[in-house]
């Protein structure tokens, strides 16, 4: 094999695995792989089947311009998805759906052939879940509020008088990279389409018919007879707050039930049912106030506990890691599986739902996700990627914890280099450790770059397409990827470190890290550069304002002016972390790289994209301007058609290549060479 990371283009071609589901008889595996289209502008999605035992080849099942996703078993072994293609048996002479259409729903037959329309609303339908054993089948479609049935004509109508205008009367407004409304997420119900049958579900039921903004980013499943919804509830609190409840739907009226709320302290999220039907684990994310940092547990919660779900309980007391996707339960309802971040790793767990004990099920340095318990409970099928592993299908043997690895898409990859851990004892003791990614064929030795993670509460444990280091060290450069204070997977203490302190506290413990690895003999450390994305933009900037030791910096979608957050998708977020900035200004301002903008001396490249919601446009604007008006050297990369990340094929390879380009100048002494396509 050879490495594709050393032409952006070839590396911006490869398949993509984002995720996994298994059929109910235990038998296929459906996955959904990535890819550009044809003229390399977007990237859309197909579904592969892969086998569960390791044996036959994967087989791609759909191929539309549009794309599918979203896959969902039918009890049977048909799979519903969505898609914006095309229905063949349009009346009209359309190459192709409108642009405003939004995705159907579409059943491939299990045992092959066509895939049919069984489901399309206005607006679109975004998730889908099905009732494990009754094949009840509940999706998501967003509807204008107080539209029925003519959801379509009010749609028209507001088209045709060209409104676009939005009447927000609760908080939030926007979302990541999207504006929330005018439409609101309602859930739909309806009976399981005849297996054996041409034509769509049965008429679904809407179950949701005034949820304003509470079911707009939330996952909902169905209990395996049918009977009930589980889905987080978003509720609007006082000044601007809120938090997410469980709550529980009944299908045949639509009445809702809380079964866990805790106001003004925690959300509760990512239900999973257990396939007895008699309980629930869900994620509860503790708020973090400006004396603590958030914290994350699964929560078990039995369904017949009445409405104030006093039985309900913490299932994992005093495990000091945090639980961040949904779990999985195994097929006798005993255990249930979970990752959290551990030390630069996301193991798999497992929690004994009687006794509490908790296992540790893998050991390796793989980070797991997408878990698929088998009907027999020997195996878990999961995704397994790493710094140095892109995303693969894996069986894990639910006793032993071995793993096999099934051929999937896209899979291995040849790198062009290998990693190594690295630790250095901060100035209080803490252990910083990280992964050094190191180049197959460096300058002897090689440049480094100091590569910070975002969240702030993430860790470098997992494959990044968007940032990889793989690309650069095709390029000859090492890259160190550090866990510093605030990072997940070292306990709570952890983040307590940099609590409140974030530019301080993380900014040492970045130094002493970087100190240890330029120490090392194949490292220049003449030679460095710093870069990062999010909050590691955010720390680009605060180390821009606070050292000159750095030959280059670049600093994507970075918070510059903190106080400027209260205007993010997530403002009450901001607030809860560092107060609210009418009462006391200064934790803000502490934290704000834009009060050290005249001590910058170091050249930075910043980019941002202007549909960035989570760290709004403003954040670069007054950030290029301090440097210009302050004679920084420095170039701005602005997209105006991009989010948080850049993610169309194109602009994306236009990010690597500028990059690439300004570090090549000021690090490595080439000539400055602007690329092609700007």
């Amino acid at each position: 094999m050879t490495t594709p990371f050393a032409d952006i283009r070839d590396y911006m071609a490869l398949p993509r695995l984002r995720g996994i589901r298994l059929a109910p008889a235990g038998d296929r595996l459906i996955a959904t792989v990535q890819v550009p289209n044809a003229n390399k502008t977007k990237y859309g999605t197909a579904l592969w089947q892969l086998d569960p035992g390791g044996v036959a080849a994967p087989v791609r099942l759909t191929r539309s311009a549009p794309g599918e996703s979203g896959p969902a078993f039918l009890p049977d072994g048909s799979v519903l998805f969505t898609s914006r293609r095309r229905d063949p048996d349009r009346s009209d002479d359309k190459p192709d759906k409108p642009d405003d259409e939004g995705p159907a729903l579409w059943l491939l037959p299990a045992g092959g052939g066509e895939a049919r329309l069984v489901a399309a609303r206005p607006g679109g339908i975004s998730d889908v879940a099905v009732a494990p054993r009754a094949g009840t089948v509940v999706f998501a479609s967003a509807t204008l509020p107080g539209a029925a049935d003519d959801d379509a004509e009010r749609r028209k109508a507001r088209k045709d008088a060209k409104v676009s205008a939005i009447l927000h009367e609760t908080y939030p407004v926007r979302y990541w990279d999207h504006d929330l409304g005018p439409a609101e997420v309602r859930l739909f119900a309806a009976a399981a389409p005849d297996p054996g049958g041409e034509g769509p579900l049965p008429e679904p039921r809407d179950l949701t018919p005034q949820p304003g903004r509470a079911l707009d980013e939330e996952s909902f499943v169905v209990t395996p007879d049918g009977s009930t919804v589980l889905t987080g509830w978003a509720v609007p609190e006082a000044r601007g707050a809120r938090h997410t409840e469980l709550v529980a739907i009944d299908v045949a009226t639509g009445t809702r039930r809380t079964l866990l709320a805790e106001p003004g302290r925690a959300d509760y999220f990512a239900p999973r049912v257990s396939p007895d039907g008699r309980m629930a684990v869900c994620i509860r994310e503790a708020h973090g106030t400006t004396r603590e940092p958030p914290d994350t547990t699964l929560w078990l919660v039995p369904l017949d506990a009445g409405d104030t779900g006093r039985e309900a309980r913490d299932l994992l007391p005093g495990f000091d890691l945090w639980p961040t996707r949904p779990a999985a339960w195994s097929p006798d309802s005993r255990l249930v599986y979970f990752v959290a971040d551990q030390r630069g790793r996301r193991p798999v767990f497992g929690v004994d739902v009687t006794t509490g004990a908790v296992t540790r099920l893998t050991g390796d340095d793989g980070a797991y996700d997408e878990l698929q318990p088998s009907p027999d409970g020997r195996y878990v099928y999961a995704l397994r990627a790493g710094v140095a592993a892109a995303p693969c299908a894996v069986r894990i043997d639910a006793a032993t914890g071995e793993i096999a690895y099934l051929d999937s898409p896209g899979t291995p990859i040849e790198l062009p280099g290998r990693v190594e851990e690295v630790a250095a004892a901060a100035d209080d003791g803490t252990e910083i450790r990280g992964w050094l990614v190191l180049p197959d064929e460096p300058g002897s030795p090689a440049p480094l770059l100091l590569w910070v993670h975002g969240g702030p509460y993430m860790s470098w444990n997992d494959w990044s397409w968007r940032w990889s280091p793989w690309v650069m060290a095709a390029r000859g450069y090492a890259v160190v990827l550090p866990d510093p204070a605030l990072s997940t997977g070292y306990g709570q203490d952890m983040l307590r470190r940099g609590h409140g302190r974030w530019g301080p506290r993380t900014f040492a413990d970045l130094m002493t890290i970087t100190d240890a690895v330029v120490a090392r003999d194949d490292i220049d450390e003449t030679r460095t550069a710093m870069m990062g994305g999010s909050f590691g933009g955010y720390m680009a900037n605060w180390i821009a304002g606070h050292t000159d030791r750095f030959r280059a910096i670049v600093s994507h979608a970075g918070l510059w002016n903190l106080p400027l957050e209260v205007t993010a998708d997530v403002g009450d977020y901001f607030i809860r972390e560092h107060g609210d900035p009418a009462d006391d200004l200064e934790p803000w301002n502490r934290n704000s790289p834009h009060l050290h903008a005249r001590r910058i001396r170091t050249p930075m490249l910043v980019i941002h994209g202007d549909r960035d919601y989570r760290v709004p446009i403003a954040n670069a604007l007054w950030q290029w301007f301090d440097l210009v008006r302050n004679e920084a050297t420095a170039k701005f990369l602005y997209f105006p058609d991009e989010n948080h990340w850049i993610l169309t094929p194109g602009n994306a390879a236009v990010w690597y290549e500028t990059v690439l380009a300004f570090l090549a100048h000021h690090v490595l002494g080439e000539e400055w060479k602007r690329p092609e396509l700007l």
